[in-house]
């Protein structure tokens, strides 16, 4: 093999293949665009999507430490991890637990960071998304993050600031694991003199927590939550790798990797 260099992108990974294809790939296609001599290989986080996947559709794809195994049998020596990430969390720490394990295989190993890791990229992430979902005055538009119980759940209520601080007043960030939870943003909307929400996954791809969890018909769907409150709701279920300002996010991320080996 000529190539000794490749970039691992690295994902939580979803079980439905659509978004996996808008989303995921269309991250990995658009980083083999802009690093053509790099060999791009993929591993998701989550071992029960795995599982999932090869059970339900034959398709495998392998765990971090499995790629790092397949990249070093490939006689990969100089090797980017880009993270698909929107924080520095749990699967982040996880990620880079299994790079510790395989670093004595390389000559060099850069890490690009996760989605929102700078004030830089909360102001992009901020303009990217009003370019995309700009709510009138009478609409709010409502961001479904994750969350977590790890520290770096910071990021969600630092994004809504800089929502805010950026001039739109009538988008809001929440978490379905973390904080801010539902309650929290229900109240800052009552607040405002809205009669219409807009409800979008701030996540990479539009998968179960967006279908179910947000636009979901359950009672404690946010999307029924709101309902009941009175407001229109409109649900998008799209990832926010579908937006190719987004995914030159994780490309300018890769350029900036710094020196982990």
């Amino acid at each position: 093999m000529l190539n000794k260099k490749a970039i691992l992108v690295v994902s939580f990974g979803t079980s439905h293949l659509d978004t996996l294809d808008k989303n995921i790939k269309a991250i990995e296609d658009s980083i083999q665009h802009a690093f053509p001599d790099c060999k791009i290989y993929r591993a998701f986080t989550s071992k029960v999507i795995i599982k999932k996947l090869k059970s339900v559709y034959n398709l495998s794809v392998d765990t971090v430490s499995k790629a790092l195994e397949q990249i070093i049998a490939d006689d990969i020596k100089e090797l980017i991890v880009q993270p698909t990430h929107m924080i520095h969390g749990i699967e982040n720490d996880n990620m880079i637990r299994d790079i510790n394990q395989a670093k004595d295989h390389f000559t060099s190993i850069k890490l690009g960071k996760p989605l929102l890791s700078d004030a830089t990229d909360y102001i992009k992430t901020v303009h990217i998304i009003s370019k995309y979902y700009n709510p009138s005055k009478t609409e709010a538009l409502v961001l479904m993050g994750h969350g977590t119980a790890h520290y770096a759940n910071a990021t969600y209520p630092a994004l809504d600031y800089t929502f805010k601080q950026q001039g739109f007043s009538n988008i809001f960030v929440g978490t379905v694991e973390g904080y801010p939870e539902l309650d929290d943003v229900i109240s800052l909307v009552q607040n405002e003199k809205l009669s219409k929400i807009i409800l979008l996954p701030f996540m990479l791809v539009a998968g179960d927590h967006a279908q179910n969890d947000m636009a979901g018909s359950k009672e404690d769907s946010w999307k029924s939550r709101f309902l009941k409150e009175g407001y229109k709701v409109e649900t998008i279920i799209k990832g926010l790798g579908e937006m190719k300002e987004i995914r030159d996010i994780y490309i300018e991320h890769i350029k900036d990797a710094t020196n982990y080996l």
